[in-house]
C-alpha cells in the first residue's frame, strides 16, 4: 500500500472519529435538537418539516456511524496491532486538539 493511500485512510479515520464519536449519546442527541431548532428558527419550518428533517438528520447519523464502522473494520483487516495502538493515540490526540479549538473558538465569541 502506497503512503498517499494510507495517509488518507488515517485522516479519514480520524475525521470520521471525531465526527461520529462524541462524549455521549446525549451530546449527539443535544446537537441535532440544536441544529433543528436553529433551522427551525431561521426557516420558519412548519411541524411537519421539522419532523421530516428530524428524520433525515437521524439517517445521516446512521449512514455516517456506517461510514465510520466501515472504515474501522478496513482498518483493522490492513494496520498491525502496533499500528492500530499508535492509530488510537493519534485519534486522541486529534480529539483533545478538536475540543481545545472548539473551547477557543466559544471562549471568543461568548466570553465568559
Amino acid at each position: 500500500m502506497n503512503t498517499k493511500t494510507l495517509c488518507l485512510m488515517l485522516m479519514l479515520s480520524v475525521s470520521s472519529a471525531v465526527l461520529a464519536a462524541p462524549d455521549s449519546q446525549g451530546d449527539m442527541d443535544s446537537r441535532h435538537s440544536n441544529r433543528l431548532e436553529h433551522l427551525s428558527k431561521n426557516l420558519d419550518l412548519t411541524p411537519e418539516q421539522k419532523s421530516q428533517l428530524a428524520q433525515v438528520f437521524k439517517e445521516e447519523e446512521a449512514k455516517l456511524q456506517a461510514i465510520h464502522d466501515e472504515t474501522q473494520n478496513r482498518l483493522q483487516e490492513i494496520l498491525s496491532k502496533e499500528q492500530l495502538i499508535k492509530l488510537q493515540e493519534l485519534k486522541k490526540q486529534g480529539h483533545s486538539k478538536w475540543k481545545k479549538k472548539l473551547a477557543d473558538l466559544k471562549s471568543r465569541i461568548a466570553p465568559e
